[in-house]
């Protein structure tokens, strides 16, 4: 295998202002492809800062393979794809050891897993046996087969799209896999003027055809660095904290967001601050995020699935419901009562930013 960055190398952090710039041109060149969806784009894009990896969920037709292609191809890295079907191998995911007739010795040939991005079309078609051998790589970023561990590339990301599971040949996916996905996202069908727009630009050729990169991994590494460095004040912890323990709470989930989820929540939000160029985290982000990042975790209780809720409006409620942090503080304690507004009032220094 080739030389390749590991995960505890240290790396430059990138300036708030320029990862504002840089992502604003990734953002642009992905939507050379995938028209009116901003909002979708830079969501993906946060995953990726977030160092998580990215849910496409929807029906057939709408891009989501189309924007995982997009973001992988808008980066100069290594990038594989994996067509996920139900006579798919775990071992075509994380390689197999081959027995070398020259040398007498076996030999590692690596999987699909290892690359930079990786672009798993249809996960949900592949049998949960398969499709569990993305938990590993996913969680602790190396692959271990026959007692050896390899480690992976830095970054590293899974862009999976999967087709709703009351479609014809598909698997759900084990609950355990769902948790290691930091968010989930749905394309949904263009509204009439982007998709003229799509038959104008792209009805005689793939758009991916003409789409180059505008970063490379390094690259990435360096913004992914500087995001780790956004501030979250006290108060936005705690209520992410308590956003997280109501859904474990609510009477219409069976099972609640997990510890993991908590930590998605956190990171992404620094990610989602960074790309609207601050050095902070708002309680707004936390709430934009809530049900991307929290509902496709959630299973609903059979009296709510009689009530035809889903997992994403028992979110948004949860999120109208629950107390927002004042802006001064109460460290270490739990929100106090709603406020009017969760943006800060422009009047000098930010709250919400000190250090």
């Amino acid at each position: 295998m080739t030389a390749q960055h590991t995960w505890d190398q240290a790396v430059e952090p990138m300036p708030i202002d320029e990862i504002k710039s840089h992502t604003d041109g990734i953002a642009k060149n992905i939507e050379l492809v995938i028209e009116g969806k901003s909002a979708t784009v830079r969501l993906a894009i946060a995953v990726l800062l977030a160092e998580g990896h990215l849910l496409i969920e929807d029906v057939p037709g709408v891009g989501k393979t189309k924007l995982a292609k997009a973001l992988a191809c808008s980066v100069d890295s290594t990038v594989r794809r994996i067509q996920f079907t139900p006579d798919l191998l775990p071992s075509d995911i994380t390689g197999v050891s081959v027995y070398n007739q020259e040398t007498h010795d076996f030999e590692f040939k690596p999987g699909a897993v290892f690359a930079n991005l990786v672009v798993g079309d249809e996960i949900n078609r592949a049998s949960p046996k398969t499709q569990s051998a993305l938990l590993e790589c996913m969680e602790e970023h190396q692959v271990t087969v026959d007692g050896q561990t390899y480690r992976l590339r830095s970054p590293f990301m899974v862009i999976a799209t999967q087709n709703p599971i009351e479609m014809e040949g598909t698997y759900p996916l084990p609950e355990a896999q769902r948790d290691r996905f930091a968010a989930r996202i749905a394309m949904g069908y263009p509204d009439a003027r982007a998709e003229l727009d799509m038959l104008n630009l792209h009805g005689a050729a793939d758009p991916l055809d003409d789409l180059n990169a505008v970063s490379d991994a390094e690259t990435v590494r360096r913004l992914i660095a500087g995001v780790r460095d956004i501030h979250v004040a006290e108060p936005v912890k705690v209520y992410a904290v308590n956003l997280v323990n109501a859904t474990r709470e609510s009477p219409e989930l069976r099972l609640g967001a997990s510890p993991r989820s908590c930590l998605h929540l956190l990171r992404t939000a620094r990610a989602v601050a960074a790309l609207e160029g601050r050095d902070y985290v708002l309680p707004d982000d936390l709430q934009s995020l809530a049900v991307p990042v929290l509902a496709h975790r959630l299973m609903l209780t059979a009296e709510a699935q009689m009530a035809r809720r889903t997992t994403d409006a028992v979110i948004s409620d949860l999120v109208h419901r629950l107390a927002v942090p004042h802006s001064r503080g109460h460290r270490g304690a739990a929100p106090p009562a709603p406020s009017v507004q969760t943006r800060p009032p422009e009047t000098g220094q930010d709250p919400y930013r000190d250090r």
